[in-house]
């Protein structure tokens, strides 16, 4: 359904030189425009700056099949959106070929396609002449695009007047209803609540099931391995990694962790006359640094000091704060006298306790267990990912913490009346 040769996008970058934002004559705009094709000759470089050549794709082949849903995934700038703007034919190629069987829907961003002035009743029959429908199917499969989309209240109101979400809800209506045989979804279903996100996500399973092929780009790893039968990884423009969803999401987890471990120069570490922080390291139960981090998956925290000739006692202070702020949890070492000595302490966070998010560790340590003599905030920091839940929903689970606790079922005595 999709084939995809050496394709390559290049735009060119223009970079001002500084102290050129002064205003200019009419007469001095004209003398610029006889002189430019003649700068064009130079190395690159212009009267009013310096141009750069930036591959936004380079490269990029593959081939996908009837009925196949496929994700793209990357870091943002990776080139996931440009390539979706190609197949949706908004922009054209610098080089390669692509080659496309049959009708392309697309829901690139919020509203796209839409004209603000028309209704929600004009645009829809709008968009399907533009899909290629004809006005008896766009008829035949109204009333369920407006159900979908829950704006029936609201159909007859001009665009322009809609929230974001009742937009990209009626756009996710249009481009799923009137059975393109091509679906192309960026990452919109993260403007919708969770009941809409449920809807598409389900509508997107249904599509697949009758043989359509979707194109669905999402930094939800949950979903993509969840819908996608294989993903595509892409890295600064090129395929970086190409193979099943759940391969490619290990992958891009992987290389998307932030620094888990810090270790500092003797001149350089945190210290003071008691003691002395020589490293943090998130690692799993080998000692070694741990790669992908999941809901599931056990961590130990592992902090590397000196304690120097004193006789007083320590303890570690551990807390852990989430991508919002929020100290989720704090624990203390047991005291203990560690005079000249280099100690690593270590304590281990159990799978199925944190949430998915980017956690950054503070370490107190604490002298006679009241006395803070050494905070370092920051000290470590790392990621954790769901992506191993199934269901029809794959949106942020509530609450700070999603510890997996034991449950029970047991009949009570008595009927149903």
């Amino acid at each position: 359904m999709i084939s995809i040769d050496d394709l390559g996008k290049k735009y060119t970058i223009r970079h001002e030189r500084l102290g050129d934002q002064r205003y200019r004559r009419l007469s001095e705009d004209l003398i610029q425009g006889i002189k430019r094709p003649f700068h064009r000759l130079t190395r690159g470089s212009t009267e009013k700056g310096t141009v750069e050549e930036f591959w936004a794709l380079r490269d990029v082949s593959f081939n996908i099949g009837e009925g196949e849903v496929v994700g793209i995934i990357g870091r943002n700038g990776a080139g996931k959106s440009t390539l979706l703007k190609i197949l949706s034919r908004i922009t054209e190629p610098t080089e390669g070929r692509v080659r496309l069987r049959g009708r392309v829907a697309s829901l690139l961003e919020v509203g796209t396609g839409f004209h603000p002035e028309l209704t929600g009743r004009e645009n829809i029959f709008l968009n399907g002449s533009m899909l290629g429908m004809k006005r008896a199917e766009i008829r035949k499969k109204f009333d369920e695009i407006v159900d979908f989309s829950g704006v029936e209240q609201f159909i007859d109101t001009p665009v322009k007047r809609y929230s974001s979400g009742m937009s990209v809800r009626l756009g996710f209506g249009v481009a799923a209803y009137l059975e393109p045989e091509i679906l192309i979804v960026d990452e919109v279903l993260a403007v919708g609540d969770a009941e809409f996100q449920r809807k598409c996500l389900g509508k997107m399973q249904s599509v697949a099931s009758l043989g359509r092929t979707v194109l669905f780009v999402s930094h939800n790893m949950t979903a993509v391995n969840s819908l996608c039968s294989r993903a595509i990884l892409l890295d600064k423009g090129r395929i970086s990694f190409e193979g099943t969803s759940q391969s490619a999401v290990s992958r891009y987890l992987r290389t998307a962790q932030p620094e888990q471990r810090h270790s500092w120069e003797p001149e350089s570490a945190p210290r003071n006359e008691q003691v002395r922080l020589i490293a943090v390291r998130v690692v799993d139960r080998r000692s070694e640094p741990s790669g992908e981090i999941t809901v599931n998956t056990p961590i130990d925290l592992e902090f590397d000091f000196e304690s120097y000739p004193t006789d007083i006692e320590l303890n570690l202070s551990v807390s852990l704060f989430n991508a919002e702020g929020i100290r989720v949890f704090n624990t203390c070492s047991p005291s203990a006298r560690h005079a000249m000595q280099r100690v690593c302490a270590r304590c281990r966070i159990p799978g199925g306790l944190l949430n998915d998010s980017t956690y950054r560790v503070q370490v107190i340590i604490v002298e006679d267990t009241s006395r803070p003599i050494l905070v370092v905030d920051d000290a470590v920091a790392f990621e954790v990912h769901d992506v191993e839940r199934s269901g029809n929903w794959f949106g942020k689970w509530p609450g700070a913490l999603r510890p997996q606790l034991d449950w029970t079922f047991e009949p009570t005595h008595g009927s149903i009346s």
